[in-house]
């Protein structure tokens, strides 16, 4: 049953050809058989899952309609909330908090039938980019060798996905951290357009640039979960007033004629078997009768610099809450309010956490504001504008989704190298566009390479129909890591 899609599944349940329990228990098993070696979860919600499976299983036997995932056990960026679980952001600061309403994500899926089968692992609030950064579980690994990281800061969601212990998953995104774990791990991932999902419910990281979004093994799955949650909340001041899209029916069209956009300039860093991997997948979009143009988008080679000032200002402000007063585990034997805020904080913030607070504040202290913090903001302007201007002349931009296929656990020590990982994916946060990760090849040595599709913003629809083009053509995304299917998986 790992080997099916999300809506294979569901269409099974549907005919009456399999029932909500047996699904549910078979990727239970899988769960407790295999995640002692990937680490994708924080929490598992076994008795959640099976309860609501049997309530499905009553549901269809009565003849009551079924929603759009129905039996279709799904795994929670633990971020997000549900409802009476822990919500732990990977922070020893969120142990004790169990979330007292539900995310309208988590809402939405429910309301479809989805069962919420547990919690993964990521960075802690979500700050970082291999899951190392974890202070609950730093052994998160990458299916397809489990020596590599599975990047971040999704890395437990696209771990899971990956290795078939789930057939979706849900990331947040806030400079890659949804695309760039995909592409590490060989599977579909989906940043939406700003505003389309509901970050109510979502731990906020950079509010301006948060967005949660879908991990799938293909685009029709990863489709058919962002027609569910791409709907309008009047709990999230920056969500957009427009309804939900059907994103599927158009998905097995042709994309001849369509003009692809590549910012040659912007790569001339991307080297060996990633740059001849992308080449290839350009080659294959003419194959397919797109048209490949030029684009300059050469102002993206300040996207870090600007990223990091705007986020760690963001991330500062909106952890300033956690004070050990209000909610979170409070340091034990203060003396006084200004110990609890210290002491709190120090004990429950990690190294990363740390770093990105203090730099945030920098930037935003009296001395800073006009030197770093108003000038990102004035280049982020003008990133957008670029954006603009290049749609002009292409519908879609194609980007590599990384530099690199993953990197080994440990590998990366320094700070600036490891931000770097992003340097293709964070555009897309600052100017709030769409952009989706799609396999794209292997190197020689088997780990995947992900190519990033990016389109105007609300132009959901138009990324998926490319993509899902683009997926039929190569099959890229069919392979099951070895340890984890057939034989090996026994």
């Amino acid at each position: 049953m790992h080997t099916q899609t999300a809506i294979q599944i569901r269409d099974k349940f549907m005919r009456g050809e399999v029932t909500a329990v047996a699904v549910t228990k078979h990727f239970l098993d899988r769960i407790e058989r295999f995640d002692s070696q990937v680490g994708a979860f924080l929490t598992v919600l076994g008795e959640r899952a099976m309860t609501r499976a049997t309530a499905l299983d009553k549901k269809r036997a009565a003849g009551e309609k079924l929603g759009k995932l129905a039996g279709v056990p799904i795994a929670i960026k633990d971020n997000i909330h549900v409802k009476d679980e822990l919500t732990t952001c990977a922070s020893k600061f969120l142990t004790n908090y169990k979330a007292p309403f539900e995310a309208t994500v988590t809402r939405l899926l429910e309301s479809e039938d989805a069962i919420i089968i547990g919690k993964t692992n990521m960075d802690e609030f979500a700050m970082g980019s291999s899951t190392e950064n974890s202070a609950l579980n730093s052994n998160t690994r990458n299916p397809w060798n489990l020596l590599c990281t599975p990047g971040g800061s999704s890395g437990g969601s696209a771990a899971a996905v990956a290795a078939r212990l789930v057939p979706l998953a849900l990331g947040s995104d806030t400079g890659g951290s949804i695309r760039q774990p995909a592409a590490f791990c060989g599977i579909t991932g989906f940043k939406p357009t700003y505003g389309r999902v509901s970050r109510f419910g979502l731990v906020a990281f950079g509010s301006s640039l948060d967005q949660i979004g879908p991990f799938a093994t293909n685009t029709a799955d990863a489709a058919l979960l962002m027609e569910v949650m791409g709907q309008s909340c009047n709990r999230d001041s920056t969500s957009i007033r427009r309804p939900a899209e059907d994103l599927i029916s158009g998905l097995n069209g042709d994309i001849k004629g369509v003009k692809i956009g590549v910012p040659w300039q912007f790569l001339e860093g991307l080297k060996d078997e990633p740059r001849a991997l992308f080449e290839k997948a350009i080659e294959d979009f003419k194959k397919l009768g797109a048209e490949i143009v030029d684009v300059d988008l050469s102002i993206l080679k300040y996207s870090i610099a600007v990223y990091y000032i705007l986020a760690t200002a963001e991330a500062a402000t909106n952890l300033a809450r956690f004070d050990g007063v209000r909610y979170g585990v409070r340091a034990p034997e203060t003396a006084t309010l200004d110990q609890v805020y210290e002491l709190s904080r120090e004990n429950g913030f990690g190294p990363e956490v740390k770093r990105r607070i203090m730099l945030g504040t920098f930037v935003l202290s009296a001395g800073h504001k006009d030197a770093y913090y108003k000038k990102a903001q004035k280049m982020r302007g003008l990133m957008l504008q670029k954006h603009k201007d290049a749609l002009t002349s292409c519908s879609i931009i194609a980007m590599p989704t990384t530099p690199s296929v993953a990197f080994k656990v440990g590998e990366i020590k320094d700070p600036l190298q490891m931000y770097l990982a992003d340097i293709y994916s964070i555009g897309a946060n600052l100017v709030g566009m769409p952009a989706i990760s799609i396999p794209c090849g292997f190197t020689s040595s088997g780990m995947p390479f992900g190519l990033q599709l990016t389109g105007p913003q609300g132009s959901e629809q138009h990324v998926f129909h490319t993509a899902n083009a683009y997926e039929r053509a190569t099959n890229y995304h069919t392979p099951i890591p070895n340890l984890f299917n057939g034989e090996n998986a026994k």
